[in-house]
């Protein structure tokens, strides 16, 4: 595997030329904007009702892939009847988001077909939305339960009073049995950690319940040959706290420290591909459909 070098915050590296400067800092604003109240609205429901409880649910739900069959380009132009409510940056369907990804990627890495593809799916969990699921339960920034929310998730302040995870003192606090010479007692010490154990491994930790998570699950399910990159890619590339803002290490073993490069090569084009020129997706659709004849071939369990 080919090493990327960290290098300097890559949110600020890959901007398409397009895009002009006095612009950049308006990405992924979450103050101000016309769309600002629904997107807090979206993040205060996502905040109140994603727990540990729930997110187990989901994955019971969901990750059986036995709600339908179709093939990975179909599911990737349904989502033009979706706008993601959470994102403050677009207010087009996500089909076109898919597409400036892909080609973003394909500009700075023609030798790797994988990673384009990867460009055009990472979304595609978000058919969710389209089969009943809430927006609050499909698109947005992840964040880890069954642990303390920290102050890097958007919203943190304002949007989990009423999480009853949030004073479950099982996800906030590490007991601890003190024996002493003619006692014993238990002392509660507040603790990061929560349900899990240092540096246990993202693989072992629970995630809020989204897109993300879902197309990891459908690829694997299906037996698809993306690389462990790029799977990785999809499975936490909604997970900002963490690769943006640094936050959740102490959860992360050696395996997510390697990925973490792959997920942040990821995000500046995620991110900074999204524009108000839309592609020619008529266009474009032989040679994507060619990765994913490669890559996710044929009707595909979901």
């Amino acid at each position: 595997m080919s090493v990327i070098n960290l290098g300097p915050d890559p949110n600020l590296v890959y901007q398409p030329n397009r895009t002009p400067k006095s612009q950049r800092k308006d990405f992924r604003n979450f103050e101000t904007g016309s769309v600002a109240e629904h997107v807090y609205n979206t993040y205060k429901l996502m905040h109140t009702n994603q727990n540990v409880d729930f997110v187990k649910r989901k994955h019971l739900e969901w990750s059986g892939c036995s709600h339908t069959e179709m093939s990975m380009m179909d599911a990737v132009m349904s989502l033009d009847q979706l706008v993601d409510e959470s994102d403050p940056d677009v207010d087009f369907p996500n089909s076109f988001h898919a597409f400036q990804t892909a080609e973003g990627i394909r500009n700075e890495h023609p030798d790797k077909d994988w990673f384009q593809l990867v460009g055009l799916i990472h979304d595609v969990g978000k058919v969710m939305a389209l089969w009943g699921e809430p927006q609050w339960a499909v698109v947005g920034d992840t964040f880890p339960v069954g642990c303390a929310f920290q102050n890097s998730i958007v919203f943190r302040d304002s949007t989990f009073q009423d999480n009853p995870d949030d004073t479950n003192p099982s996800y906030k606090r590490l007991t601890i049995l003190l024996k002493l010479t003619y006692f014993s007692c238990i002392v509660f010490v507040s603790s990061k950690y929560g349900i899990y154990k240092p540096n246990c491994g993202l693989d072992n930790v629970l995630l809020s319940w989204g897109h993300d998570e879902y197309l990891y699950r459908v690829l694997q399910f299906n037996k698809c040959s993306i690389p462990e990159e790029g799977l990785n890619m999809i499975r936490y590339h909604s997970f900002y706290p963490w690769h943006s803002q640094g936050d959740y290490m102490y959860l992360c073993n050696d395996k997510d420290l390697r990925m973490l490069p792959w997920v942040n090569e990821f995000n500046k084009f995620d991110l900074y591909t999204k524009a108000a020129e839309l592609p020619d997706v008529k266009k474009l659709c032989p040679y994507y459909q060619s990765l994913i004849d490669k890559y996710c071939p044929g009707i595909l369990k979901w």
